[in-house]
């Protein structure tokens, strides 16, 4: 087949949605008024968007046998090639996301399909032919560290990371914060939540920010929810507003907006301001439906919605 344009490399797990009536606390609790089952995880999460914005996209990933017919099924109806991914005997990964009547949610995850992915030569070869290829902290320690290593000799071209959780979230099952420290001088866009920019940096945003830019790091990526994002471009700090919509459902806003930049800001060559704004705004466009691929807008919805504003 012809190359890709981008090769998503990670998580696609089967995600349990709960409609709460409320977040509970600590030995609190709370009642389910609604529930669904619908495919996830990072990585199919932002190979579905590319694909939704017209991008050639390939996955490679690692599902049980219990849930590889649904989750393969899916991706490949949303036109992603699904030719590396395995299955093997082990429950396939998943998640139980809860969500609050604001929309906001909280998210446990578990199953093993996912921690036991490995690269073969085969999988750097396929993603190393694509123009762009993305994985997230929530993909295996070898597995990153496996892409690291093909970036540093030239066998990928560009790499796109997420640092989709808190250090304490990934310990023995995804990224270590020594071959984070290794990916920074290599990565080509580095996207960060405040959430997990507190664990690596030790800080806020702008902590984060500083940082990255010490380190080399040509592009980032440091989003605030509710706030928007903050881009890093070859040292320049570039402001993002988020755009004020009907929230049913944050999840899978962060990785809506990683496609985006990736489309216009990595694919594209647009302007960071640019880049961002369309990123901003495929984010909030997937926030008006439930579920992290409830709405998964095409480049001509979004540029419709910019219109709008």
């Amino acid at each position: 087949m012809a190359s890709l344009d981008v090769v998503s490399v990670g998580s696609a797990v089967i995600d349990h949605l709960y409609a709460l009536s409320n977040l509970p606390e600590p030995d609190g609790g709370a009642f389910v008024r609604d529930h669904a089952t619908e495919v996830g995880g990072v990585a199919a999460n932002v190979a579905s968007e590319l694909a939704a914005l017209g991008n050639e996209t390939g996955i490679v990933t690692r599902v049980g046998e219990d849930a590889a017919d649904e989750i393969e099924s899916d991706l490949r109806a949303r036109g992603i090639d699904c030719t590396r991914i395995r299955s093997g005997p082990e429950e396939s990964s998943y998640t139980l996301v809860l969500r609050g009547p604001d929309g906001e949610r909280m998210i446990v995850a578990g199953g093993d399909s996912v921690p036991k992915l490995r690269l073969d030569d085969v999988d750097v070869e396929y993603a190393g032919e694509a123009g762009t290829v993305f994985t997230s902290a929530y993909a295996p320690d070898e597995v990153v560290s496996g892409l690291v290593d093909a970036r540093e000799r030239g066998a990928v071209s560009t790499l796109v990371f997420d640092l989709a959780g808190p250090l304490s979230e990934l310990e023995g099952r995804g990224t270590t914060p020594a071959t984070i420290d290794r990916l920074l001088p290599v990565v080509d866009l580095f996207v960060v939540g405040e959430v997990a920019a507190e664990s690596y940096f030790g800080g806020g945003v702008e902590e984060a920010v500083t940082t990255l830019a010490r380190r080399g790091v040509s592009r980032a990526a440091v989003t605030r929810g509710r706030d928007g994002a903050v881009l890093l471009d070859e040292g320049a700090v570039i402001d993002v507003p988020a755009f004020e919509v009907d929230v049913a459902d944050t999840t899978g806003a962060g990785d809506a907006f990683t496609a985006g930049l990736i489309h216009t800001w990595l694919l594209g060559g647009q302007s960071p301001a640019a880049a961002g704004r369309f990123a901003a705004a495929a984010a909030a466009l997937n926030c008006t439906a439930d579920g992290a691929r409830g709405r998964l807008p095409s480049e001509s919805a979004v540029r419709e919605f910019l219109e709008s504003q």
